[in-house]
């Protein structure tokens, strides 16, 4: 049994904490958060100092901006983490954090939790085969309209980019099932709710292997095509079903997440689809998530540290910073 504390009482961190009450191999320490006044059936800490119990693990769900500073103090007393995403709000906290994990000698995972999908792992496990030959080129898109009411009152109005709160999965998504991003260039659209904020634009990425690929990306347009509207994951977002990204090799093509794969060899003749029977996810992807933390706990490599996700971010903040240039 591992003991865990979950540390941050936001939506994010309310998932964890049922997933850990749930899990047969965890024991829920409480919930550490300064709101007191959260109405929960749980052991509450004000802070992490407060906690006077032993800990295996700390789930950090606490906003981005908070993530180093409340990891840091977590590593300090030992404890193995679990990180929400992104794991920082700039390099330099992420660095810091990097080091202190590494001081202390304990494990991190960070919860790009798309990974944990049963068709993403069949995807990334399909190119690496070599179904589709050498991959040339891919094409992504994400591109919602958020409600005009997930701006009123509040830090997002003027900041709010859907690079770092959206766009950041699709990153590490691209990462992980075709290969690390060696350069971006990026442009920004117009904006319709205020000049201040970035709204839209397009991104030509290349990628370490020699592929190339764009991403399309809006939170004004309500389209059919985003990853979490494709896969039905999250249940404030409308499911459609509609495949989001495309790639393409010297062998065939393949879209998600509807798992089509596809083959040919010349124009001359059609290309033609391919059987293929998409993967399902056997547990909810926070599960899993949750299952490869306490292997993590024990010994076994992170599917993403904070050093993999550092990667991510400075992908993320260097498109940001083209985009606010």
């Amino acid at each position: 049994m591992k003991r865990i504390l979950v540390v941050g009482g936001g939506l994010i961190g309310i998932r964890h904490l049922e997933a850990v009450q749930a899990h047969a191999n965890c024991e829920l320490v409480g919930l550490a958060d300064p709101d007191m006044t959260l109405a929960m059936d749980v052991p509450r800490f004000s802070d992490m100092e407060n906690v006077d119990v032993h800990v295996d693990g700390a789930i950090i769900a606490t906003p981005t901006h908070l993530h180093s500073a409340h990891g840091i103090q977590a590593a300090k007393r030992g404890w193995h983490l679990l990180i929400e995403k992104p794991v920082a709000d700039d390099l330099g906290a992420a660095r810091q954090l990097e080091t202190e994990i590494k001081a202390a000698n304990i494990g991190s995972l960070v919860a790009h939790h798309r990974r944990y999908h049963a068709s993403v792992q069949q995807l990334k496990q399909l190119i690496s085969d070599g179904a589709i030959g050498t991959v040339v080129a891919t094409n992504l898109i994400w591109a919602m309209r958020k409600p005009d009411t997930y701006f009123e009152g509040n830090w997002r109005k003027t900041g709010g980019s859907p690079v770092m709160i959206n766009l950041v999965h699709d990153i590490d998504f691209l990462r992980f099932v075709v290969g690390e991003i060696a350069t971006t260039t990026a442009l920004r659209g117009k904006g319709l709710r205020g000049k201040d904020r970035i709204e839209s634009g397009a991104i030509a990425l290349a990628f370490e292997n020699g592929a190339t690929g764009t991403i399309s990306f809006a939170d004004t347009a309500p389209t059919p095509w985003g990853f979490e509207a494709g896969t039905g994951e999250n249940p404030n977002i409308g499911t459609t079903g509609q495949d989001m990204v495309w790639i393409m090799g010297t062998k065939g093509a393949i879209s998600f997440p509807s798992m089509t794969l596809w083959a040919g060899t010349n124009w001359q003749d059609a290309a033609q689809v391919q059987p293929l029977v998409p993967a399902k996810n056997a547990v909810p992807p926070l599960t899993a998530q949750l299952d490869h933390f306490i292997d993590v706990m024990d010994g076994a490599p992170p599917l993403i540290d904070v050093a993999d996700a550092i990667r991510t971010l400075a992908i993320a903040q260097s498109i940001e910073e083209q985009l606010t240039a």
